[in-house]
């Protein structure tokens, strides 16, 4: 049993170390993984952001957990976007201009991560100040690199 248990480790240790390009068997299924990792972190962004901007009413533990979604889902995409994985509403200047759009990637994780930390308070206000940064943080990106 502990070397089925110790198998099992070591091929889901090198899955994870793999290089993106052989997560994904066709360009499509990194087309669908993105593409299914952004739905979710906007689904949940948008949830924050109607509360943030009083279309919704306030919920501190829904706030919470949806910016808790939104900054492990902002982690996931840019795996992603490995060479060969061209389209989908990926913009092609995304492989020609890797640094920004790596520069761009990592400042949406950090403003992400920081509306989960603001969330944690329960306070309103504290969530708006770190939203909008969170917010111009995606815009930057889809403006550079997604098509509509």
């Amino acid at each position: 049993m502990k070397i089925i248990g110790a198998l099992a480790l070591a091929a889901m240790a090198a899955t994870v170390s793999l290089p993106a390009s052989a997560q994904f068997a066709k360009a499509e299924d990194a087309i669908k993984y993105r593409q299914g990792a952004l739905t979710v972190l906007g689904s949940h962004f948008g949830r924050v952001g109607a509360m943030a901007n009083g279309k919704a009413a306030f919920d501190a533990k829904s706030a919470q957990e949806s910016a808790e979604i939104v900054a492990f889902m902002a982690k996931l995409p840019w795996a992603a976007f490995a060479a060969g994985t061209e389209g989908g509403k990926a913009k092609p200047e995304i492989w020609k201009e890797q640094a920004k759009f790596q520069d761009l990637a990592k400042k949406s994780e950090e403003a992400t991560a920081k509306l989960a930390e603001a969330s944690k308070s329960g306070n309103l206000d504290q969530i708006k100040a770190a939203f909008g940064p969170a917010a111009n943080s995606c815009k930057s990106c889809h403006d550079a690199f997604r098509n509509r």
